[in-house]
């Protein structure tokens, strides 16, 4: 019998693997899995989504930077 775990939720502790910031994606690729912040996402997301066996996007956590009044 074939178990498949959930993932787990992205914290703060998780790291994107091009820049170190805080991780809101997990692509699952049948050769491991690799972790991106938002803008390391948008940037690659094209290429990787077709190659992906899943993708965890927790980028609507994200918030608008606020604006100086």
């Amino acid at each position: 019998m074939t178990q498949t775990l959930a993932p787990t939720k992205l914290t703060a502790h998780d790291r994107c693997d091009r820049c170190s910031a805080q991780a809101y994606v997990r692509v699952v690729l049948p050769s491991g899995d690799l972790l991106f912040c938002g803008h390391h996402w948008s940037r690659h997301e094209e290429v990787l989504r077709p190659k992906a066996v899943e993708v965890y996007d927790e980028t609507h956590l994200l918030s608008p930077t606020p604006t100086a009044e």
